[in-house]
C-alpha cells in the first residue's frame, strides 16, 4: 500500500511540477492550488491515502484550470500589445504596394512619352 501510495505522490508531483513553473505569476489562486496538492500528498504521507488521493486530484485540477485562466490571460494581453504592430505592418505593405504600382505607371509614362 505503501508502494502505491510513493507512486500517486510521485506521478502527481511530476504533474504539478509540469503546471506550476508555467503559470507562477499568478500568486493567489494557483498558490492555493498547489497547496491544496501538497496538503493532500502530506496526507497520504500520513496514511490517509483515499481523502488525500482525492484532495490532490482536486488540487491538480483546480491548478490546471487556474493556471488556464491566467494563460489566457496573459494570451489576451499580448493580443492587444501587438495589434497596434499589426496595424503598422499592415500599412507598410499597403505604402508599398502604392509605391510599387507608382513606379510601374512611371516606368509606362516614360517609356511612352
Amino acid at each position: 500500500m505503501k508502494t502505491l501510495a510513493l507512486c500517486v505522490v510521485g506521478i502527481i508531483g511530476l504533474v504539478t511540477l509540469g503546471i506550476v513553473p508555467a503559470f507562477a505569476a499568478d500568486d493567489s489562486k494557483v498558490k492555493g492550488a498547489t497547496q491544496q496538492v501538497e496538503t493532500g500528498a502530506k496526507k497520504i504521507g500520513q496514511g490517509e491515502v483515499i481523502e488525500g488521493a482525492g484532495e490532490t486530484a482536486k488540487g491538480v485540477g483546480n491548478t490546471v484550470v487556474e493556471g488556464a485562466k491566467y494563460a489566457g490571460e496573459k494570451i489576451k494581453e499580448s493580443g492587444r500589445a501587438a495589434e497596434p504592430q499589426a496595424k503598422t505592418s499592415w500599412e507598410n505593405l499597403r505604402d508599398s504596394a502604392t509605391a510599387f504600382g507608382q513606379s510601374v505607371k512611371t516606368f509606362f509614362s516614360r517609356l511612352f512619352n
